[in-house]
């Protein structure tokens, strides 16, 4: 941890970046666990957890392309500290969903709030090399997972006995003003990324991002090794994404504590926070920054994802339930760290914004995809948990089966096999 903790005192820019991201996120699992919530107490279908999480991935896919353009084009921390505003904005609307006849109004100010974290998160992963040193990167996205994990970790269990205790107003009222508080501590940032505003260059807004879309496909049409790392995420996604949709049933119907299924909720989001926070540090520590040891983590990523949602669809107690979460947290969080590393690595910086927002317009595409299929057999097909689970298992090996031939192209190399333009 010491590596850590010298990057945040010597980094004040990246410090105050890190802070942003702590109450954010926790403001963030307040606000699943509270909506969660009360889509089971509204509703209780299946389906109807699945049009949450749908509200929370679509708005990314559709969006996400557009805010690659806006990333690569404006000041990345200014639009950083906008979106921050606009959704604390957003979700002190969630307050109003009081009652069954107004659930539709959780789902549009979900798809609201998600719009603008379509333009937060590939911003974010485009701006973070301005903040930090080529060499601090890895360092920077394992203490990022960390504190991601972290906070899912301390935000699910508080905000599943806030939730319980206080209610699903409180949770909602207390992510407000995470968002607020964080976009102050990201005007504390220094750094500034250089911008080339739409209207300052003579052309057509249309045109230009059509020809800015353009250039960045056809980078990525040149470098076929490249779309294997950006692809990653998606196909973690089509895994994690059913399986998300799944936890909350499981939780309420399945394990209960005392007929309390958000205190059980809390605890399988604090394993996934556990396993995605200290998995990355353990293989990190094992495999070291190279480009090889990377490969490698990516690939035991694969494997525990896989492992861990076996034992997810076998778990007889809630006690098995939290160590299987845990070991999928563990692959889901190596994945997300150590190809996030690998791209910023090989991007350079004019096309980062795109890129990025390409790869989580796929990623948020295969988390649909995946968390639809999770709520229609559930509940249209009446099928079991365990059985749901089980077909998320088995696409986890299909996927990682996926990667094998990608992985044994590219291990003997021992730097990237092609620099950034």
């Amino acid at each position: 941890m010491h590596g850590y903790l010298t990057l945040l005192r010597r980094n004040p820019g990246f410090r105050n970046l890190w802070f942003a991201r702590v109450v954010s996120n926790l403001g963030d699992w307040f606000n699943l666990l509270a909506s969660a919530t009360l889509v089971a107490n509204l509703s209780g279908a299946g389906t109807a957890i699945s049009f949450l999480f749908l509200a929370r991935f679509l708005p990314l896919f559709v969006t996400s392309p557009f805010a690659g353009l806006l990333a690569d084009r404006f000041e990345r921390r200014t639009l950083l500290i906008w979106t921050d505003l606009l959704r604390a904005a957003v979700v002190l609307g969630f307050l109003l969903v009081d009652r069954p006849e107004r659930i539709w109004l959780l789902y549009l100010l979900t798809t609201l709030q998600f719009v603008f974290s379509a333009l937060f998160t590939p911003t974010q992963q485009a701006y973070l090399p301005a903040v930090v040193d080529a060499d601090d990167l890895v360092t920077a996205n394992a203490l990022d997972s960390l504190t991601w994990s972290a906070m899912l970790a301390i935000g699910a269990l508080l905000g599943g006995i806030a939730t319980a205790l206080l209610g699903v107003q409180m949770a909602f009222l207390l992510d407000a003003l995470t968002f607020l508080l964080s976009a102050w501590f990201l005007t504390r940032i220094g750094v500034r990324s250089r911008g080339q505003p739409l209207a300052a260059l003579g052309r057509s807004p249309l045109r230009l991002a059509t020809q800015d879309l353009i250039e960045g496909m056809r980078y990525l049409a040149h470098q076929p090794l490249l779309i294997g790392f950006v692809l990653v995420k998606a196909g973690g996604a089509l895994v994690w994404g059913g399986v998300n949709v799944l936890e909350v049933p499981l939780a309420e119907t399945v394990f209960p504590i005392d007929g309390n299924g958000t205190l059980s909720l809390g605890l399988i989001y604090t394993a996934i926070g556990l396993g995605t926070g200290l998995g990355p540090l353990a293989v990190r520590s094992l495999l070291g920054d190279s480009w090889r040891g990377m490969l490698h983590a990516v690939s035991i990523g694969f494997v525990a994802m896989s492992v861990g949602t076996f034992g997810l669809a076998l778990a007889p107690t809630l006690g098995w339930v939290l160590a299987a979460t845990f070991v999928r947290g563990l692959g889901t969080g190596t994945l997300w760290v150590f190809s996030a590393v690998l791209l910023q690595q090989l991007l350079p910086d004019r096309l980062r914004g795109r890129i990025f927002a390409f790869e989580f317009t796929v990623f948020t595409l295969a988390q649909s995809v995946s968390t639809l299929w999770a709520g229609y057999a559930y509940d249209q097909w009446a099928w079991e948990i365990s059985q749901v689970l089980l077909s998320a298992a088995l696409t986890s090996v299909v996927v990682a089966a996926v990667w094998l031939p990608f992985y044994l192209r590219t291990r003997g190399a021992s730097t990237a096999p092609f620099p950034p333009a």
